[in-house]
Order: structure tokens, then C-alpha cells, then sequence
């Protein structure tokens, strides 16, 4: 039977992974069996410099942490050699990374499962689509070009309403 103090770090590893995935903006779940050191070294790096938090850990403690949350879908996910992924600040990060990675893979061991993101859970189709959308400042680069043609066109048109209130009356 384990011990008092076993339990209770069990307990506390569960309540952190549940923080951490419910702070988290997104998060993705891999099958990771079978990448060479090299390449895991090398994701590891590629997530970290992203701000992703990459983490193997026992399926059953990353059930525990989903379970009665709006994550609980995610448990289909925890069999095998599972890792997970989780943004906290770019939802698409850890997908365009991942994704990335599985799909140079070619001994297809490294699959994207699924996922989360802003509180769905979404399947490796999902997360394929997520891992498309552009970083932070893609987005803002897209808003800020959206912004300026908005403002150019409004622009014309009010020297075009100035233009014709000067023309003299006929």
C-alpha cells in the first residue's frame, strides 16, 4: 500500500497538471514512440523557445487532471507513449510545431492525437487547422493591413465630400 506521503504528492502532481492545462490557451497531445534523442532534443528546444510547455507524463495522472473539466475528452487521448503540449501564450504554437514535426516524421511514429484550444476540445484535424493559423505577430501584421486600407478608403472618401462642397454652385 503506498504511503501517506506518496499519495499526497500524487495528489499534488495532479492538482498542478490541471492548473497548468486549465491556464493554458491551448494544448496538444502526441504519440511520441520511437523518435530518436536527437530529434526529441531538438523538438524539446523548438517548443521551449515558442513558450510551449512540452511534458511526458503517466496517462493515468493526465486523466486525473481532466477529469470532471472541460478537458475531460481529452482522456481518449492518454494511451501509449503520450506527451503533452501546452501555449499559454500563442494558442497556435505548440500545433504549428508539432504538426510540423510529425509531418517530417517519416516513420510516422510521432502522431498529433488531438488536442484543446480556448476550451474546445478539437481532434488531430482540429489541430491541424489551428497549427495553420499564423503566430501573434502575423495577426496583428494582418489587423494592422486590414486597419490601414479601412482608413485609406475613408480617407478618399472624406476628401471626396470636401472636394464637393467646394464646388461652386452652378
Amino acid at each position: 500500500m503506498p504511503s501517506a506521503k506518496i499519495l499526497e504528492s500524487k495528489k499534488a502532481l495532479v492538482k498542478a497538471l490541471n492548473e497548468e492545462i486549465s491556464s493554458s490557451l491551448a494544448g496538444v497531445v502526441v504519440a511520441y514512440n520511437g523518435i530518436s534523442v536527437a530529434d526529441d532534443t531538438k523538438l524539446r528546444k523548438d517548443l521551449r523557445e515558442a513558450g510551449v510547455h512540452y511534458m511526458v507524463v503517466k496517462n493515468t495522472m493526465l486523466r486525473l487532471a481532466v477529469k470532471d473539466t472541460q478537458y475531460e475528452a481529452l482522456a481518449d487521448y492518454f494511451k501509449g507513449d503520450t506527451a503533452i503540449a501546452l501555449s499559454p501564450e500563442d494558442p497556435a504554437a505548440a500545433a504549428r510545431i508539432l504538426c510540423k514535426f510529425a509531418d517530417a516524421d517519416k516513420s510516422k511514429r510521432f502522431v498529433v492525437k488531438g488536442g484543446f484550444c480556448d476550451g474546445q476540445v478539437m481532434d488531430a484535424a482540429g489541430i491541424k487547422s489551428l497549427s495553420t493559423m499564423p503566430n501573434r505577430e502575423g495577426l496583428l501584421s494582418m489587423l494592422a493591413g486590414s486597419l490601414n486600407g479601412i482608413i485609406g478608403g475613408l480617407a478618399v472618401a472624406l476628401q471626396a465630400v470636401a472636394d464637393k462642397q467646394e464646388e461652386p454652385a452652378a
